[in-house]
């Protein structure tokens, strides 16, 4: 079923349902999820859905037509406030927050969302990277938090309530957004136009993790074949990790001279050896291999003697621990490098 064109997320519409039905809507909220599966689209609905004029929000269905959905769909709307991470930066600036030290809570998230409402009787401010709330940005937003202004909702998106403070778990209503099927992830492809032949379609999605927009960036062509060299590298547990750094590190440059696309693909690549390893530890666990891999490389990479269940586990942990550096600033090359080595000393011990 979809939602103002949102697909996938039928248990989240029929949870604000009957919030708004009962009158029981929260001044804060806390979106978790993968990435790339409608977290920001739903949000926006949300907003679209509190600020309509011409329905009442328990409808969950805004017209469309009216001045408020119209701006709220122009990206114009005066009572909507969006915070995000800019790509030049490793966390959402704290005078997003709070404005700048000269203007300290006469400008800024918390500033405006005090404000009474410029069209309909509510402000909603979303913070579209909550996941890079630095401990400083997540402390300024406590006293919105505990002292919400009348009428205002505060919608905060990230990967996973780990990822957050306990300063801001406490105080937002936890929604959980799962990963699209795959059968849906392929469809959404076709229809965008990013994939033609329905085999490719299905054969990105199962590897995307239930991503949209993992499955976009993995029907580059280019990933595609990258994505083979490592799975092949990483199923020999040991391997050149130099010279296999240095195909990486070309593959990272090809993606242009700024940082953030620069970032996006090494993410997607780190990625995929989460996705190996994770399949590694489903084997060994007694679950079929699935379709992102073929049995072959799986018990290829099995029977090296080189993985067992507490080195996979500190590999997978490793990647993530990279995931993490590549939005810090670190020195790309040596960022990969390092990891690379990292993953070979592991598949020694």
């Amino acid at each position: 079923m979809s939602w103002q064109g949102i697909e996938g997320h039928d248990d989240v519409v029929t949870k604000f349902r009957a919030m708004l039905a009962s009158g029981r809507l929260a001044n804060t909220y806390l979106f978790v999820g993968p990435s790339g599966v409608g977290k920001r689209m739903f949000a926006l609905r949300l907003a679209q859905t509190l600020l309509c004029s011409a329905q009442t929000p328990a409808e969950m269905s805004p017209c469309g037509e009216c001045d408020s959905c119209t701006q709220v769909l122009a990206g114009t709307h005066p009572d909507i406030l969006r915070v995000a991470k800019p790509a030049d930066r490793s966390a959402i600036p704290v005078e997003r927050i709070i404005g700048p030290k000269e203007k300290r809570m006469q400008e800024g998230l918390c500033h405006d969302i005090s404000l009474k409402p410029f069209m309909g009787g509510r402000r909603v401010a979303i913070i579209e990277d909550a996941d890079d709330l630095n401990e400083e940005g997540a402390n300024a937003l406590l006293k919105t938090l505990e002292e919400p202004p009348p009428r205002s909702v505060m919608i905060l998106i990230g990967t996973s309530p780990d990822r957050q403070l306990p300063t801001i778990r406490s105080r937002a209503q936890l929604i959980r957004f799962k990963p699209l099927d795959a059968s849906l992830v392929a469809s959404l492809l076709q229809t965008q136009g990013v994939v033609s032949e329905p085999a490719e379609a299905e054969r990105v999605a199962a590897q995307s993790g239930g991503s949209l927009t993992q499955a976009i960036e993995m029907a580059d062509p280019a990933l595609t074949r990258f994505r083979e060299e490592l799975v092949d590298q990483l199923s020999q547990g040991a391997f050149d990790n130099v010279a296999f750094a240095k195909l990486l590190i070309a593959l990272v440059e090809e993606a242009g001279k700024e940082a953030p696309p620069r970032r996006a693909r090494m993410r997607q690549v780190i990625a995929m050896a989460i996705q190996f390893h994770r399949e590694l530890l489903r084997t060994m666990s007694g679950v079929e291999v699935s379709e992102n891999f073929s049995a072959d490389t799986i018990d290829r990479a099995l029977a090296t003697g080189r993985f067992d269940p507490e080195n996979i586990g500190q590999m997978i942990d490793r990647s993530l621990d990279a995931l993490e550096h590549v939005d810090r600033n670190a020195h790309q090359a040596a960022l990969l490098e390092c990891w690379l080595d990292d993953l070979c000393q592991l598949a020694q011990i």
